[in-house]
């Protein structure tokens, strides 16, 4: 009786979790019997009694107040369309967008334009999943040249880590400019052999990220890519 898994380990659609009601079933898993099983390919998380999934994949799912990396897909009179890397569609209104006053059939090209990309806040979701973003917070910014890549959002807060420690290390290393969004989306600017090591190294946290001592695995690593 009890658990039959580690913390942060990845199981199958079908793997069973628990024996026994010491255990409850929260997102991902459900109750037969005696019995907690998985419902979904995820990572085990334990919280308290409480056994849940992170999904390994999946779209991004919008909430006020992420900061995340957004492409300009659409200019209509009122303000940016923009795509978020999620099934929700996002829109930049005039307001939000600058402090100028915009007057009224102004070209808004010549503040964003078709495929520029940014980093804005989220600043409201509305029940008809519609997504209010805005420009104006420290940070906020249109993004220049660079790389982007996409990972998967579930990873996001373990390639940033503690107080921002994996990335800064990423950063100190590769001598890139990253910023990593919320919805998966990451920018980074450097010498072009810098952004593949850059990557490789992001892509490295991404796919290990259930593994403990990672932060050390990572040192040794990013060591290893500065003599190659």
């Amino acid at each position: 009786m009890g658990l039959l898994v580690k913390d942060k380990e990845i199981v199958i659609p079908g793997e069973d979790l628990a024996l026994g009601m010491d255990y409850l079933p929260s997102y991902g898993t459900f109750r037969e019997g005696e019995r907690i099983t998985a419902g979904k390919l995820g990572l085990v998380n334990i919280d308290g009694r409480v056994i849940r999934l992170i999904p390994l994949s999946g779209k991004y799912l919008p909430k006020a107040g992420d900061t995340i990396i957004g492409k300009v897909v659409d200019v209509t009179i009122n303000g940016w369309r923009i795509d978020i890397n999620s099934a929700y569609s996002a829109m930049l209104s005039m307001k939000d967008a600058t402090s100028e006053f915009i007057v009224r059939g102004a070209d808004l090209t010549k503040y964003f334009n078709f495929d520029d990309m940014i980093v804005t806040k989220i600043i409201n979701v509305t029940t008809q999943n519609l997504v209010d973003l805005t420009m104006k917070g420290p940070g906020l910014r249109k993004l220049g040249e660079g790389r982007i890549i996409h990972v998967n959002t579930y990873k996001v807060p373990r390639i940033i880590g503690k107080q921002g420690s994996m990335i800064t290390m990423v950063k100190d290393a590769t001598n890139c400019y990253i910023t990593i969004g919320q919805n998966g989306v990451v920018w980074i600017q450097g010498e072009p052999e810098n952004e593949i090591k850059a990557e490789e190294a992001i892509r490295k946290i991404e796919s290990e990220s259930h593994i403990s001592g990672l932060t050390d695995k990572m040192k040794e690593f990013l060591e290893k890519q500065k003599t190659q």
